[in-house]
């Protein structure tokens, strides 16, 4: 199975509005509840794709009840196990307001619960017990307040000497703590990656990040697709055209195009081939964590994959 941790999970709602106007009241159109949080997102999509996948992080109060009922009857693929662990605190929302006239999405996030030492403490421990007969791990998304800064480096040590391969997906000091633990890859976006790196050039500043620790580093250029630094070289891969729609959760659905490639030992043209499609046909779905499948199928063939000049 493959295990993603998700600290900070979320109730996610979004709503559809015929036109956002600041300022003004706004009659919705349509509203989805979805459990979210950058991890419960990727393994939605990797069952969707037929990968077994376990679900770790925090969840409380009653918008966490919530988020597990839903998690419990997600039916796409194969089931979502649930190993969440409980803290005294409520499960944040988010809101994606959607502007069904223009197609762009206006986001608003809670900042979750704080986390006691004696939370983390049971989830370090739980984490520890699910690394057994876990075929990969991904760490995504922001740290709820409480929780050190260096705790993805914790957990990468931690699945490290397990011997199970670790994506790390977060940014800011947890990424920077992070990356220094040697994870197998690291997806920043492209404001992440000058953030860590201090240079808005990818070509430099995704190499650069492979120099801090990362065996891999995999950038999201947004409508441009991927740009990777592997021990295979710099790959660079693009769908054929920008999509509009709905971005929310089109970095997730790239994580789990990556892990999926990885626990199938797929050659990295062909990872970041069905990173940039399946990314690309989740701007096309409404709702984060979902893609359109007849979408994804299509994009496949005509995403295009080069080693950049800049590479030599």
């Amino acid at each position: 199975m493959i295990l993603t941790v998700t600290l900070n999970t979320a109730l996610d709602l979004t709503y559809r509005v015929p036109a956002l106007v600041p300022h003004a009241s706004h009659r919705v159109t349509q509203v989805i509840e979805r459990p979210g949080g950058k991890g419960l997102n990727v393994s939605r999509v990797l069952g969707a794709l037929g990968h077994e996948t376990v679900v770790t992080g925090f969840v409380g109060g009653a918008t966490g009840e919530t988020l597990r009922a839903l998690l419990a009857r997600t039916t796409a693929g194969q089931p979502v196990h649930d190993a969440l662990v409980p803290t005294a605190g409520a499960t944040r929302r988010t809101v994606a307001v959607v502007d069904a006239a223009s197609g762009d999405t206006t986001q608003l996030n809670e900042p979750g619960p704080a986390i006691t030492p004696a939370e983390w403490a049971a989830f370090t421990g739980r984490f520890a017990e699910l690394l057994d007969g876990a075929r990969a791990v991904a760490l995504c998304g922001s740290l709820p307040p409480g929780i050190h800064v260096g705790a993805y480096a914790e957990l990468v040590r931690l699945a490290r000497a397990a011997g199970v391969p670790t994506l790390l997906d977060t940014s800011g000091e947890p990424l920077r703590r992070g990356i220094a633990a040697r994870p197998d890859l690291v997806k920043p976006n492209a404001e992440e990656l000058a953030q860590l790196t201090g240079s808005r050039e990818p070509h430099r500043a995704t190499r650069d990040a492979r120099r801090r620790g990362a065996h891999a580093v995999v950038t999201s250029l947004g409508p441009d697709g991927l740009l990777a630094a592997t021990p295979d070289g710099l790959w660079q891969a693009a769908p054929p055209a920008p999509v509009k729609g709905n971005p929310t959760g089109a970095g997730d659905s790239a994580v789990a195009a990556l892990l999926a490639g990885l626990v199938d030992g797929a050659d990295w043209p062909t990872r970041l081939t069905h990173a940039v499609a399946l990314s690309a046909a989740t701007v096309l779905s409404p709702v984060a964590g979902e893609f359109d499948a007849t979408a994804y199928e299509a994009l496949l063939p005509r995403v295009t994959v080069h080693e950049p000049a800049t590479a030599a």
